[in-house]
């Protein structure tokens, strides 16, 4: 059993501040084997607490080296105060003072890339949610905002380039080779949004003119062998700055922007005030080197991170329970700037997508939470997606509820309420009821309920008064901590529809009651319904669509989400039942009229190609291990692969006409119509590849060789490694490796290829790259892409029936918790729905969660998931 003792923090607790720190110090002296921090802070007493005696509160890591301690110059000796379990408290302190403290740091020796470490000879520094008390002492909360005035000295040489946040106010020589740059920022922030980098980096410099005709320079930083992968972020950035004034009339309010490419670094990117720190995967970009995919992510990471100065940095939360305030609603801003810039119909089935088989399932699992969480044990757990895609989707329900007129004087007024504060969710809410004059209690359920709504919708239909009813039931099953819901506020956007596939209505219900009823009159037709249009709630669906009904919504619907969506329950429910014919031992079938439906839209050219390859593309195994019962791994891979190679052998000369009308043999492009192409292009490959005929092995290898972009290199790659051509296969992932073996993120999906690899071995294949040069365990990105890559990626591999996947996973983990908690805790969530398994299966993955918990000294991350997997 975990001997160590871990803390939960409750929301019901928040007190505020009793010190605030009006202006803070810092100077960095950045040496190889050490880093010497000295920080001044302002103190004084928050007027807004009655007790003036309660003690100075700092938290800081316990293994950060306590150098020296002063108050108002006077050294404080160790009985002065008391330092245990990661807090430093100083009784009887005046109400205004300056408190002075030197701490020694180890970045060198950092593995676990909270605080200041280094990557690749690189200083730099990661402090969301709790890393900056890995640098110092300090009222490490988000409600506690200063002033920061920053110094970095170090070698010139080795660090030509010091940077910290705001704007560079001096600069000089140290002596001895050393050199130092001041940075102020003159707006208060968090200690979560400091920010440093020192290294030898290259520079790609623009500027943009503000609206008001303020000059921002732009400078994004990179190692030189990057320098050419950093063109489509700036662009993506001046983008983004364009956008946000149009839509939102936010400029820009410092004299420079900058963002760094770092190479390990556990998160996408950071929002740190004018100093982002990015992932090299979402800032690097290149057509020979990146797929369209890794362009749409730089876009739109670039976009939601420059978000994030106003919905995080000059607004933000006030208690990290408040993490969807600013995450949230920018996920949703920024989820509508790439439909801005790209397809808004493909772009949300994307989003819907990712909520329905990954987000749905954290909701129905141990881990489930609200999407403002009521406790936590370790807040670095919560950064999830119902935190950021969930919280994305409360956010876009008041845009549709208020339309956008009115969400737009909402948030101007969100903004000028609480610019320089640390705020919550409810005053979100109640500047839209402030524009609105509406009442919005009830819509804040969203925030404080778990779970996935369930809409169970009926309907009459009386010809001989015209008249139609939509019955509309919700209901939310229990979830850890809260066994009843009430009822959501939500919007219920809709359709009716003729037979023929004439609109006859088109709308949005508010759905308020637990039971409601809608009436429609002068209806000539019994109607087909096109519910919940666009996705407009996050919530399942219950309505019996016949199969002729989905059928029409496919060919006629006019929202295109709800297109694609009827095409996809359609394929569901064969599915399902092909699942259920594997079980019973009968013939599985791939019905003539999914045939049929699906050459219509192959056949037609007057559609979207990027649509198409979205409404040809089967639900994912996730998906329907989702929608399962019980998840019976076997039967669903079984019923996937056999109607996949069905529509391949049914439909080959079609998919071939799709290939060919998509390959133009333009030269590369990012922009949305050549995405589109090239994503219906390497869809249609890859049903000829299920073919198994030598022809389009020797089309793929074509492509493989000839292509300009890595989008198709990667395609044809992947689909060969993974069929039947095994010599080949191999032949063509020995030139690719020695091809890109310098460029690390190719080579991350070059594991990611291996690791998702279906066919037998896998394991073995795995286990074998972790031993391999190119992997790196230190490294999260490599990680992702070998662990993780085989774990979500090759479901039928990983739960393989003698366990051996799991117990794979479980010594990673244990491996990895010693040295990166955070990422150890985010491997662990394949484990943690263990209960919605087989017997058997189940049984093994819960042997490795007791394995865990039974290993002493957890930490805190690992710890909370897997305790709470076990209930």
């Amino acid at each position: 059993m975990s001997s160590k003792q871990h803390e939960t923090i409750y929301l019901e607790d928040y007190q505020p501040p009793a010190w605030l720190i009006s202006h803070t110090e810092l100077r960095f002296e950045l040496e190889e084997e050490h880093t010497l921090v000295r920080a001044q802070l302002s103190v004084r007493a928050n007027p807004a607490v009655a007790d003036k005696r309660m003690p100075l509160e700092l938290f800081g890591d316990e293994a950060m080296e306590l150098c020296r301690l002063s108050i108002d110059g006077q050294i404080l000796e160790t009985c002065d105060y008391q330092r245990d379990a990661g807090c430093l408290r100083i009784q009887n302190v005046p109400e205004h003072f300056t408190l002075e403290c030197v701490t020694r740091l180890l970045p060198h020796e950092n593995t676990a890339l909270e605080g200041l470490y280094k990557s690749d000879g690189m200083f730099c520094t990661q402090c969301e949610a709790e890393g900056f008390r890995r640098i110092t002492f300090f009222p490490d909360r988000p409600d506690v905002m200063s002033v920061f005035r920053t110094t970095l000295v170090a070698d010139k040489a080795r660090y030509p380039v010091l940077l910290s946040n705001g704007n560079p106010v001096d600069n000089g020589e140290d002596g001895e080779g050393r050199h130092w740059v001041t940075w102020d920022d003159p707006w208060p922030k968090p200690s979560y949004l400091f920010a440093l980098v020192a290294g030898d980096l290259a520079l790609l410099e623009d500027n943009y003119t503000t609206l008001s005709g303020r000059e921002v320079a732009l400078r994004i930083y990179a190692e030189r062998k990057d320098l050419d992968k950093l063109d489509y972020a700036m662009q993506s950035l001046k983008n983004a700055m364009r956008w946000d004034e149009g839509v939102y009339g936010r400029e820009y309010d410092l004299d420079i922007y900058m963002i760094v490419a770092v190479d390990f670094f556990n998160m996408g990117a950071m929002e740190n005030k004018g100093l982002n720190i990015f992932n090299t995967s979402c800032v690097l970009a290149h057509p020979k080197t990146t797929t369209d995919l890794g362009f749409q992510r730089v876009e739109g990471v670039v976009a939601h991170e420059y978000f994030h100065n106003w919905s995080g940095n000059r607004v933000t939360c006030r208690d990290w329970f408040q993490l969807s305030l600013k995450e949230g609603f920018t996920v949703f801003r920024d989820a509508e700037f790439s439909a801005d810039m790209n397809s808004r119909t493909v772009k949300r089935i994307e989003d819907a997508t990712l909520l329905r088989t990954a987000q749905f399932a954290e909701d129905g699992g141990p881990m489930a939470h609200p999407v403002r969480p009521e406790s936590y044990m370790e807040i670095s757990n919560f950064y999830t997606l119902t935190v950021y895609e969930k919280g994305a989707e409360v956010v876009r329900m008041l845009h549709t509820l208020l339309g956008s007129e009115l969400f737009r004087k909402g948030s101007d007024l969100y903004f000028e309420r609480h610019d320089g504060q640390a705020v919550t969710t409810d005053d979100f809410v109640a500047a839209m009821e402030a524009v609105s004059g509406r009442d919005l209690s009830q819509f804040k359920r969203w925030y404080s309920q778990a779970g996935t709504p369930l809409l169970t919708v009926s309907d009459q239909y009386d010809e001989h008064t015209g008249e139609y009813c939509l019955n509309v039931r919700q209901s939310c099953p229990p979830s850890p901590g809260q066994e009843h819901k009430q009822p959501y506020h939500m919007p219920l956007a809709m359709g009716l529809l003729a037979e023929d596939g004439a609109e006859l209505y088109a709308g949005c219900l508010e759905l308020t009651g637990e039971e409601q009823q809608f009436r429609f009159t002068d209806i000539a037709s019994r109607p087909v319904p096109s519910l919940l249009r666009g996705f407009s709630a996050p919530v399942k669906l219950d309505y019996q669509y016949s199969d002729a009904q989905l059928l029409m919504l496919l060919r006629h619907d006019t929202d295109g989400f709800n297109r694609w969506d009827a095409g996809q329950r359609f394929c569901i429910r064969l599915l399902q039942e092909q699942m259920r014919r594997y079980r019973a031992g009968e013939p599985m079938q791939c019905p003539d009229v999914l045939i049929s439906a699906w050459r219509e839209l192959l056949t037609d050219a007057s559609l979207e190609p990027a649509m198409v390859a979205q409404c040809l593309e089967l639900p994912s195994e996730a998906q329907l291990s989702e929608l399962a019962e019980q998840i019976d791994v076997t039967a669903i891979h079984a019923a996937r692969e056999f109607m996949r190679a069905a529509l391949a052998t049914a439909l080959e000369q079609e998919w071939l006409q799709a290939y060919q009308r998509c390959d133009t043999g333009a030269a590369y492009a990012a922009d949305a119509a050549s995405m589109g192409r090239r994503s219906l292009k390497n869809l249609a490959l890859s049903y000829l590849m299920l073919t198994g005929c030598e022809p389009w092995l020797e089309l793929a290898r074509q492509q493989y060789e000839q292509s300009d972009n890595m989008t198709d290199q990667l395609a044809a790659l992947s689909l060969v490694a993974h069929s039947g051509f095994r010599e080949t296969g191999a032949e063509l992932l020995q030139a690719f490796y020695q091809q890109w073996q310098h460029e690390a993120l190719v080579m991350n999906q070059w594991l990611s290829v291996q690791a998702s690899d279906p066919t037998p071995g896998a394991l073995a294949r795995v286990q074998a790259l972790s031993t391999h040069p190119v992997f790196d365990a230190r490294n999260p990105n490599k990680l992702r892409a070998l662990i993780a890559g085989f774990c979500a990626r090759n479901l039928f591999h990983f739960h393989a029936e003698d366990g051996s996947g799991y117990e794979w996973l479980a010594d990673w983990i244990l491996q990895l918790d010693r040295r990166n908690p955070q990422i150890a805790a985010r491997l662990l969530t394949p484990l943690t729905r263990w209960k919605r398994y087989d017997t058997e299966r189940a049984a093994l993955m819960q042997a490795q969660l007791q394995r865990m918990m039974d290993t002493a000294e957890l930490s805190a991350d690992v710890y909370e998931v897997v305790s709470k997997s076990l209930m």
